[in-house]
């Protein structure tokens, strides 16, 4: 397989197997079937093409690897030009691991056009791991705002009441700022003469320049991480998603945003990055302790969750302006942590959800009774959530705190406090859930989780547990590309006639 272009055919299988649904005939039911086994038969190949990927990829350099590159549009300069490192290497496996667990799970709440929301997911999967391996700036455009349509369509379509309303506040929170990154990304182009992502990394933007490019960046990914104060689409997001589409949204599209900045703010704009720190510190502590609070009040399970989404992810946003190592890896760390943790949450949430077609806290209590296995599986997600040593959460957190301690106390200890915060109101929805008294007669029939449901989430603890126990096994896989990105952001820094602009501006 060594000659084989791996990266586009992980890119696009997904695409061809919602080329084949869309020929599937006959009766309804018939096709519904058909539609999800050709779609789960797709996704799985798609998640064996990227474990073979990661087997082949070498983890001690920090150059891109299966580079693919061919003339696309020679006249303006744009290639299609693929490629991954030890950073989008990860995000590629994350998200062609969660697709077919969302794919089997739909089977349980998905009845209607059901070979249309096998498509969609299709087409979203390709969107997801084309951006991560998108070495052209028009590429990472295309995939980038590609993935708002399929996930426009799984809100508004299969959502709840209000799926019109989330969906629309969704597409035109993110298209605004993505708007913003174009005319940056257009500017960086007529500025270096090429849309070449590596060159791009290479060049020496001017101070003045990278400040109003930085902006427009982060006024895209900062709706996609969620940072706080522009946070409030992902509830409604959440809520009114299906299962499926809560899963894709947090545990892979909320990292887009960091993920731009790890490889955009922070190597094209080291001075303006350096500069904007405290900025990004200040929305991220907010973000850590607001938004905590915030899901201590929640009364939806799902909006409790969603809440909690916007806090870790303000771990990982102070963790990548550290710019130590601890702190890189720890975000990254938390990211695929977090896709998983937070992706196996929203399921959880779904399997009661199919059986009594509510969400609020208060309808439910006493579950351990009639859910042993559920209560078991729910309480190992609600654990790595907390960070409990011994699970994927408490790597990413203990690295950021570290990385964090190193560069500002007091950031290290205003982010700790959303630890605390973090196991009080998940430990809270545990016990309200879970614990107590079988006092409901409409609790006392329900059944605990099928084959289908114990098929998705065993695969998911497996996953928890082994990255909070062996982490070694993901962290050598980035360690190379943090280092490399460390260095030359370092270097960059180095420059004296840049060093002298970035202290003469902070002075004024």
């Amino acid at each position: 397989m060594s000659d084989w272009p791996l990266l586009t055919l992980v890119t696009f299988l997904p695409l061809v197997g919602a080329a084949f649904i869309l020929t599937i005939r006959g009766d309804e039911a018939a096709m519904a079937v058909n539609a999800r086994n050709v779609a789960l038969l797709t996704s799985l190949a798609t998640f064996v093409l990227s474990l073979a990927l990661w087997i082949k990829f070498d983890s001690t350099t920090p150059a891109f690897q299966f580079v693919e590159k061919a003339d696309w549009l020679p006249a303006l300069n744009i290639s299609y030009h693929m490629g991954i490192d030890g950073i989008s290497m990860l995000f590629v496996i994350l998200s062609t691991f969660l697709t077919p667990l969302c794919i089997i799970q739909s089977a349980g709440s998905i009845t209607v056009r059901v070979k249309e929301y096998m498509i969609a997911f299709l087409v979203l999967e390709t969107m997801m791991v084309g951006m991560f391996c998108a070495l052209d700036f028009v590429l990472f455009y295309f995939f980038f705002e590609g993935v708002l349509i399929p996930m426009f369509i799984i809100i508004g379509v299969w959502g709840g009441a209000r799926r019109v309303y989330a969906a629309f506040k969704f597409f035109l929170y993110t298209l605004v700022g993505s708007v913003l990154m174009l005319i940056a990304m257009l500017a960086m182009a007529f500025h270096a003469g090429t849309f070449d992502i590596p060159s791009l990394m290479a060049f020496r933007f001017p101070f003045d320049l990278q400040r109003w490019l930085w902006l427009a960046f982060f006024a895209s990914f900062a709706v996609k991480v969620p940072m706080w104060p522009f946070h409030t689409w992902l509830p409604d997001a959440h809520v009114e998603a299906p299962t499926g589409g809560s899963v894709i949204l947090a545990g892979v599209l909320l990292k887009m945003g960091a993920y731009g900045f790890l490889r955009f703010s922070l190597p094209m704009l080291p001075e303006a990055s350096v500069f904007f720190t405290p900025f990004v510190y200040t929305l991220s502590i907010v973000a850590v302790i607001y938004t905590s609070l915030v899901a201590l009040a929640q009364e939806d399970m799902k909006k409790l969750i969603a809440y909690s989404s916007v806090a870790h992810m303000g771990f990982v946003t102070i963790g990548i302006f550290t710019l130590t190592p601890q702190g890189l890896e720890g975000a990254l760390f938390q990211m695929l942590s977090h896709g998983v943790v937070s992706g196996a949450l929203f399921l959880c949430v779904g399997v009661v959800y199919d059986r009594m077609h509510t969400r609020e806290i208060a309808r439910y209590g006493g579950l351990v009774n009639r859910m042993p296995l559920y209560a078991f599986t729910f309480m190992v997600f609600t654990l790595a959530s907390v960070g409990l040593p011994g699970t994927s959460g408490f790597v990413g957190e203990f690295l950021v705190l570290m990385g964090a301690f190193k560069v500002n106390t007091w950031v290290s200890l205003l982010a700790a406090t959303g630890v605390v915060l973090g196991a009080a109101y998940m430990l809270y929805l545990y016990r309200r859930v879970v614990f107590g008294k079988l006092v409901r007669d409409d609790l006392k029939s329900i059944l605990d989780m099928n084959t289908r449901e114990i098929v998705v989430f065993a695969p998911l603890i497996l996953v928890v547990i082994w990255m909070g126990v062996y982490p070694h096994a993901v962290l050598k896989t980035m360690h190379v590309s943090v280092g490399t990105l460390i260095e030359r952001h370092q270097a960059a820094l180095a420059n004296p006639p840049v060093v002298a602009a970035v202290k003469g501006e902070s002075a004024r």
